[in-house]
């Protein structure tokens, strides 16, 4: 069975930083692309990063360009979104998603329509002002 096991969630204060992590089981980690979305609430799912080094292909949000960065250790089946200089903006609830490497790009999370093939349950993030 495939799960998506997502921490780290939680508050902070505008300015701050938090790394969300996402460990995946139940699949073969390198192939799949893990990326994150987030929805807050009253609004739709938005993409918020994915990159697929082998495939080419990213996605940034554009309010998150330049403060958030994804890593993995897959010796842990874990990959992180590391998430700095956090706005009030920036609260939601934030999902990791696992997509099959073959025939993906990451331009598909632009669509807020966007299913992908796992997601986890999400860890909500609350930024104070």
């Amino acid at each position: 069975e495939v799960q998506l096991q997502a921490s780290g969630g939680g508050l902070v204060q505008a300015g701050g930083s938090l790394r969300l992590s996402c460990e995946g089981s139940g699949f073969r980690f390198d192939d799949y692309i893990i990326g994150w979305f987030r929805q807050a609430p009253g609004k739709e799912r938005e993409g918020v990063l994915c990159v697929d080094s082998r495939g080419g292909t990213s996605y940034y949000g554009d309010s998150v360009k330049g403060r958030f960065t994804l890593s993995s250790d897959r010796s842990k089946n874990t990959a992180y979104l590391q998430m700095n200089n956090l706005e009030p903006e920036d609260t939601a609830r934030y999902f990791c998603a696992a997509d099959r490497t073959v025939g993906f790009d990451c331009n598909y999370y632009s669509s807020a329509a966007y299913e992908s093939d796992f997601w986890g349950q999400g860890t909500q993030v609350t930024v104070s002002s």
